[in-house]
């Protein structure tokens, strides 16, 4: 269907405009002062699945669109979390109208305890489930701190909310998470019109899909920023209905237990699950920290009623017949520690795989999990003899639509200008492409990276040049941002080619080594295995400190030399004069460093972090 884009009061003649990005550089935050222009800054989530966070910025008026993690790659061993940056942030705390969180999810408020917290706790907006979740979060993060937040309930979609030059409303969406909603931000110049995560679906009693043309009518020009998830799945989207239908069978049909893993936020999958338990006289047994306290949450809310005696504590599982019991459970993303994990590796104190056990995998595989999920599945194949999927049977729906979801929703809307956001470059880019198939002209889509700086006045729009700052902020243990590049690289060395430990003592009168230097190998070669590697390392080890701790000259004085007027004689050896002074620990490290290390390469090909200790006595 050809997409017409109304006439707005945007200069257009920039069809060439360059959107190559520059060097990241902050934006000279002087010429922005007052200026009657709207910037939108994604901090996170163009460049990656995660890391959600989008500035919004009029004049002295600042609201941010969600607070969210980013899972560690395979490149960045020992981290927890990967969080946004907000140096452009740094002293325009006190410009923050508000934070508003679309949903629950903890690629949307999984940074809010670090940031929040840094940000000197702005006032947060959001659906009741998203915000307990967010407080519970900040709890865990920090004890009693979740008192002072300063919070904003949004109670229903016709809610309107003054922030500074912006005005805020809602709007339903359809999400895997229950108190998902859209959000309009209305500015002097634009309005934005943000779904955050989002699905187009059929609901199980046959409705049809949400209608989204009063979007259209709001007050223009008006901005989609539509997350693209979806651009590349051309797959029709099951309904609800036959997702749970294929669910209800398999639990019916299974021989044994039923092991049902699936996210904790889907607290509306895992209601469902109990209400068919109750009518089959079946038990369900609820394992991972996180599910359990969600559904508490939901049920304090009013959002869930659990039937009476179906819940049973994991602990308690075995008094229940294998074929009446139901567990569902974290791990769905093979996360280490989570439930589905430790059975898998036998490490579960309460539940032990066997072969007549139904295992299925209730949930989509987040981009940048595939390996470790098709780790846990080949585990889990050897284990038990019924593994379900969503390669195999429909037994999951997706939070996120794909390419006529994206159509539907630009049919629907007719935004003035599309920005494809939340996901890595080509997921925004096939979106882009899917706009430009639909008639958008290309100088009314941008596609962002993280740290842009999109810029609307009532005469143009355009990305900046310049970008903010948005490298990466590591969060490992109790540290935020000490683990800088540096220190990821020394991980990554370790892991590659580990660690070769030289232990020597040297005498400071002599320059000679005393005894054998010892070695300590981690991760590099087996010492036991490895006594030759070892003796011609030891003897190269003497020789090269035994000639860094004396410094040779030329032989100008015949073995003498003058300090400070006096004539004094030298060690001579060779025509070499040798020169008394006091032994230099770091020369002698650097040269054991360098020299083994080339050394070391040349025996193995390996190059492992060379760590020397030098010992005077």
């Amino acid at each position: 269907m050809e997409q017409k884009i109304n006439p707005v009061k945007f200069n257009n003649a920039h069809d060439g405009m360059s959107r190559k990005q520059q060097i990241i550089r902050k934006p000279n935050q002087d010429n922005y002062q007052g200026e009657n222009s709207l910037k939108i800054i994604p901090l996170g989530g163009c460049e990656e699945v995660g890391r959600n966070m989008t500035i919004f910025e009029y004049g002295q008026d600042i609201v941010i669109l969600d607070m969210g993690l980013q899972f560690p790659e395979e490149d960045m061993p020992g981290v927890d979390f990967v969080i946004p940056n907000t140096e452009y942030l740094k002293g325009k705390e006190k410009n923050i109208r508000g934070v508003v969180f679309s949903h629950g999810h903890l690629d949307h408020i999984g940074a809010a305890p670090i940031l929040l917290k840094k940000l000197n706790n702005p006032q947060i907006i959001g659906r009741p489930l998203t915000l307990e979740m967010v407080k519970h979060r900040v709890e865990d993060f920090d004890k009693n701190s979740s008192k002072k937040l300063k919070t904003t309930y949004i109670q229903g979609l016709e809610q309107k909310i003054s922030l500074g030059a912006f005005t805020l409303s809602f709007f339903q969406i359809d999400h895997s998470v229950m108190d998902a909603v859209g959000v309009i931000l209305e500015t002097p110049v634009a309005t934005i019109i943000h779904p955050g995560d989002w699905t187009v679906e059929k609901s199980t009693e046959g409705k049809k899909f949400i209608d989204y043309s009063h979007l259209s009518k709001i007050k223009r020009p008006t901005i989609l920023m539509l997350e693209s998830l979806g651009a590349l799945v051309s797959k029709e989207s099951v309904t609800e209905e036959e997702m749970l239908a294929n669910l209800y069978m398999l639990i019916s049909k299974a021989p044994g237990r039923t092991i049902i893993a699936t996210f904790s936020s889907q607290i509306e999958r895992i209601k469902q699950i109990m209400e068919f338990a109750n009518k089959t006289n079946r038990k369900v047994a609820l394992d991972g920290f996180s599910m359990k306290l969600n559904m508490e949450l939901a049920q304090r809310l009013g959002y869930v009623k659990i039937p009476k005696d179906v819940i049973i504590p994991i602990d308690k599982a075995h008094t229940c017949p294998d074929n009446k019991l139901i567990i569902v459970c974290t791990g769905a993303q093979g996360e280490e520690k989570a439930a589905l994990s430790r059975i898998v590796a036998g490490n579960h104190r309460f539940v032990k795989i066997k072969k007549e056990d139904t295992v299925i995998f209730s949930s989509s595989v987040i981009p940048g999990n595939e390996r470790t999920v098709q780790r846990v599945k080949d585990n889990l194949y050897r284990l038990s003899d019924n593994v379900y999927h969503s390669d195999i049977i429909d037994v999951h729906i997706s939070g996120h639509s794909n390419i006529e979801g994206i159509k539907y929703m630009l049919r629907e809307i007719k935004p003035d200008y599309f920005i494809p956001v939340y996901g890595n470059h080509f997921f925004l880019k096939e979106a882009a492409k899917i706009a430009y198939g639909m008639n958008f002209r290309k100088d009314r889509v941008f596609v962002p990276d993280n740290g842009s700086v999109i810029k609307f006045t009532p005469e143009r729009a355009e990305i900046l040049k310049d970008k903010v700052p948005v490298n990466y902020v590591f969060v490992d243990g109790l540290g935020v941002g000490d683990v800088g590049e540096v220190v990821l690289r020394d991980r990554q060395m370790l892991a590659e080619d580990g660690m070769f430990m030289i232990v020597a003592v040297i005498d400071t009168t002599t320059g000679k080594v005393k005894g054998s230097p010892d070695i300590i190998s981690r991760g590099f070669v087996y010492l036991r295995e490895s006594k030759d590697l070892l003796a011609q390392t030891r003897k190269k080890v003497i020789e090269i400190i035994e000639k860094s701790s004396m410094r040779t000259q030329g032989n100008g004085n015949d073995g003498f030399r003058q300090i400070n007027g006096d004539i004094n004689k030298m060690p001579s050896l060779n025509n070499q004069t040798f020169v008394s002074e006091p032994m230099n620990a770091s020369y002698i490290k650097d040269e054991i460093r360098n020299k083994i290390g080339d050394f070391l390469f040349a025996k193995t090909e390996r190059r492992p972090m060379i760590l020397p200790v030098v010992i005077e006595v």
